[in-house]
């Protein structure tokens, strides 16, 4: 169950008042106590996401958020901590109080999960607790379907199993990286850079997802270093249909590359599979147009100690002073410290995100969109930059 990467998981967040029922809906789902239930409201301080396998979903992962009316400090931390997590969910599950008759807050919820375009199941917790009364307020209340479960016996826990697999069917779940650039019995070479920025005795996930893609496809795919990509491809008796590489030896793969064989970019193919492709082009486009004073803000999704020549860190900032001039303004962050106010900068160069899910990409790109700030990825930034974007396969 945990072989499959958490960023490649469909995400599910659970929202509801203080001691609603949230963590005894987990440990329902889940079959196992893997949320601490208690009676005291409050006992969930931070969200806290646990990877799980659902039937007609598969590989998921659950959040287990504070309660939204939580007060004080510390509480309104706790809340803030629920709201960011709904840049990352696919789906969320609303959990009512039944012995509350005010809907302030979750109507407050509703909107958010709306304008976020998140679906939502409404439910109604501790019905073995309830009356008839109590769902027939929630629904005038919300003038929405409610679905009435008991997380105890276990009553309404198939019905929204249901629900939440056909949600999940009927949405945005792109799994083909490769899309239509490599087909069945395809040669696809993947030219794979071992520096100080692979870790030790592994390859990093884009490689990782992008060769399982290939293999599931039942492509014959090889793998090389730059180095060897002359022999690799020497030792082929015809050019290979496809040849991914590495974003950062871009220039020098183009140029061995055989006039027959597309090219393209690890990072170009996260473009697709987690974000907007074609908004990422235009803003590829602005980058080429920055004035000689732009300010730049380059977004890593996950932290890091920085290494030497790090892609993000060192390598992107030089070929941007290079391209546009050393009066540029760069500035760096990294895992959640994503600004809310994008209006300092002219352009966000965004990382290919392989730590973050399709879902968190697309939060960042509507806030971009939102703000008016041009925003695109490391791959197609470098390859417009080197002045091959028009030579690869988007």
């Amino acid at each position: 169950m945990n072989q499959t990467a958490r960023s490649e998981r469909y995400h599910i967040g659970i929202y509801g008042r203080r001691n609603a029922g949230k963590s005894s809906l987990i440990n329902a789902l889940a079959g196992q106590e893997v949320s601490i239930v208690s009676d005291i409201a409050g006992t969930t301080t931070d969200t806290v996401w646990k990877n799980i396998e659902l039937p007609g979903i598969g590989a998921a992962v659950l959040a287990d958020t504070a309660g939204y009316d939580d007060c004080g400090t510390l509480g309104e931390k706790r809340v803030n901590s629920a709201r960011q997590s709904t840049e990352r969910i696919d789906l969320a599950l609303l959990l009512l109080d039944g012995s509350s008759d005010d809907a302030t807050y979750e109507k407050e919820w509703l909107q958010r999960f709306e304008v976020l375009n998140i679906p939502v199941i409404c439910l109604l917790g501790k019905i073995d607790t309830l009356s008839g009364d109590d769902l027939k307020r929630w629904v005038e209340l919300l003038h929405r379907e409610i679905l009435p479960i008991s997380s105890l016996t276990g009553a309404g826990i198939d019905t929204l199993l249901c629900r939440m697999a056909a949600i999940y069917k009927s949405g945005d779940n792109i799994s083909d990286i490769t899309h239509r650039l490599a087909n069945n019995g395809d040669t696809v070479v993947l030219v794979m850079p071992q520096d100080s920025q692979a870790p030790q005795g592994r390859l990093i996930q884009p490689q990782v997802q992008t060769l399982r893609n290939l293999l599931d496809k039942q492509c014959l795919a090889m793998c090389c270093t730059p180095e060897k990509l002359p022999t690799m491809l020497s030792s082929l008796a015809t050019p290979p249909a496809l040849i991914i590489t590495d974003s950062q030896v871009f220039p020098e793969v183009e140029k061995l590359a055989p006039r027959e064989s597309k090219l393209t970019s690890f990072s170009i193919l996260m473009a697709r599979h987690k974000g907007d492709i074609e908004e990422f082009r235009k803003g590829a486009e602005a980058l080429l147009n920055l004035p000689a004073d732009g300010h730049i803000l380059i977004a890593e999704a996950c932290s890091h100690i920085p290494q030497n020549e790090d892609i993000g860190r060192v390598k992107l900032p030089r070929l941007l002073r290079k391209k546009l001039g050393e009066a540029i303004k760069i500035e760096i962050v990294s895992g959640n410290d994503f600004p809310d106010d994008l209006s300092p900068y002219d352009i966000i160069i965004h990382c290919g995100a392989c730590m973050f899910t399709r879902r968190h990409v697309l939060s960042r790109v509507r806030m971009a969109k939102t703000q008016n700030i041009p925003i695109t990825n490391y791959g197609i930034a470098i390859a417009a930059l080197t002045g091959i974007l028009k030579k690869v396969e988007i």
